[in-house]
């Protein structure tokens, strides 16, 4: 599907919804884009202190909570929300 028509199917269920539906939805969007974007950034950090001592394995992990992060990016909920 043509993402122009994934963006207007996805508008046009957003203003079918009852609005409390569309908040949750809404909040939770942003709740989980700022806690992955603060993981990403405390295993950063926290690897620097300790990262040595355990072979690097936060930021393993901190790679990880980026590409979850690059995930939530690609999604069109941010531009229509």
């Amino acid at each position: 599907m043509p993402a122009d028509a994934h963006e207007t199917k996805l508008r046009d269920a957003f203003q079918k919804m009852a609005p409390h539906q569309y908040q949750e939805i809404r909040d939770a969007y942003f709740k989980a884009v700022e806690g992955l974007q603060s993981l990403a950034q405390s295993l950063e950090f926290a690897d620097i202190g300790v990262g040595e001592a355990n072979d690097h394995a936060l930021i393993e992990e901190h790679l990880i909570a980026c590409e979850a992060f690059e995930a939530m990016n690609k999604s069109l909920l941010g531009k229509i929300l």
